[in-house]
């Protein structure tokens, strides 16, 4: 029996066991064979493969030996690339939900730290027990440690203002002119030694935000289907929560409103102790978030939520309607994770637009140039 060629091996990959009968003279190399298993040991689950009498030998097949979830975590690390290996934890997280894999202890010590495995860990932490829960704390940390660097880069970008044609005399890198400077010193190229010589640098100032004192207040739907948001709020939350002129509070809500301000400083622990799920009471949230208002007109009400109102849509259109009315500034964001791909209530949405509130998707990003467009006018 002959071995596959490359282009059909792929495609016997990706078609999975029905299609070796398109090639009953040939088989997969010992490479492709585990890719193959490991694959299959995944996909197989497919409800759709019996509803279409597909044979599978993935789990309740007759493979002479069940893989773990942990020999199947060292088998694709060995196997795949890096961006299928986090393809193929997503699937086996988001799609197929095996919560064995974020709460076996010896699984979590061999996944790669991302936003799909911690939005994984809330759903699941209260299944874990305290040994498992300290693993999950070093995802946590790692997760957010790479959020908060990546974001926190785009708000000191959003805050620090534009550049002018002014000149600047404070030689920071940051404000470092490089056309004007190379432009300036042409005459010093030394063509033998393929170098440029810098007499004159320049450097172009920055126009100053006028920050006066704004309140943000986040309000953060924790039902289960929001939990990207809740990460990327409380991300957000802290990334704002150190800068001058912005006092910011975060208020989780479902049915309850919870106010987690006394925690945005610490955005692990406030992650290890949100509770998501139950019902959703958007009304609730709004006349809280209008208690906390100091100067209306100063104040930003960033409502993160898929408008799903569990409760009577009339008290959230008023209680949307009276904030606006009064000259804060209200945004209702569809959703706040990396691809801001939006899913939520429009008819609600558009209600809550009716009344002054700017509905939108944002990704964490264009949420913090919003409040810096918003904030320096």
């Amino acid at each position: 029996m002959t071995e596959l060629g490359p282009e059909l091996e792929r495609w016997r990959l990706i078609l999975g066991e029905p299609a070796q009968s398109l090639a009953q003279s040939t088989m997969l190399s010992a490479q492709a064979a585990a890719q193959d298993a490991a694959l299959e040991w995944l996909y197989g689950r497919d409800p759709e493969l019996a509803a279409r009498g597909v044979r599978s030998g993935g789990p309740g097949g007759n493979e002479p030996s069940r893989l773990t979830p942990v020999d199947w975590l060292d088998n694709i690390h060995r196997l795949f690339p890096k961006a299928t290996i986090e393809r193929l934890e997503r699937d086996a997280i988001q799609r197929f939900d095996l919560t064995e894999i974020v709460t076996d202890p010896d699984v979590l010590q061999r996944l790669e730290p991302n936003t799909t495995l911690l939005s994984a860990l809330l759903r699941t932490k209260h299944l874990m027990d305290p040994q498992v829960l300290r693993h999950a704390r070093r995802i946590v940390e790692a997760v957010v440690r790479q959020l908060i660097e990546k974001l926190a880069t785009e708000i000191l970008t959003s805050f620090s203002g534009t550049r002018t044609r002014r000149s600047s005399r404070s030689a920071r890198a940051a404000d470092f002119d490089f056309r004007a400077t190379i432009t300036d010193n042409l005459a010093h190229y030394r063509p033998d030694e393929r170098r440029l010589y810098v007499e004159t640098a320049h450097f172009r100032a920055r126009a100053r935000r006028r920050l006066e004192r704004r309140q943000v207040i986040l309000l953060v739907d924790q039902s289960g289907s929001m939990v990207r948001s809740v990460i990327h709020s409380a991300v957000t939350a802290a990334c704002l929560w150190g800068l001058p002129g912005i006092k910011t509070h975060l208020v989780a809500f479902d049915t309850s409103v919870v106010d987690l301000t006394k925690d945005v400083d610490d955005p692990v622990e406030l992650l290890m102790s949100v509770q998501l799920g139950g019902g959703t009471d958007i009304a609730q949230a709004l006349n809280y978030g209008a208690r906390l208002i100091e100067n209306p007109r100063k104040a930003i009400v960033v409502l993160i939520t898929d408008f799903g109102e569990g409760q009577d849509p009339h008290r959230l259109i008023r209680a949307a309607a009276q904030l606006t009315r009064q000259g804060t500034t209200v945004l209702g964001l569809a959703a706040l994770d990396e691809s801001a791909d939006p899913w939520y209530d429009r008819a609600i949405a558009q209600r809550m637009a009716d009344v002054g509130v700017q509905v939108g998707a944002m990704t964490p990003g264009e949420l913090v140039g919003f409040l810096a467009d918003t904030i320096g006018k």
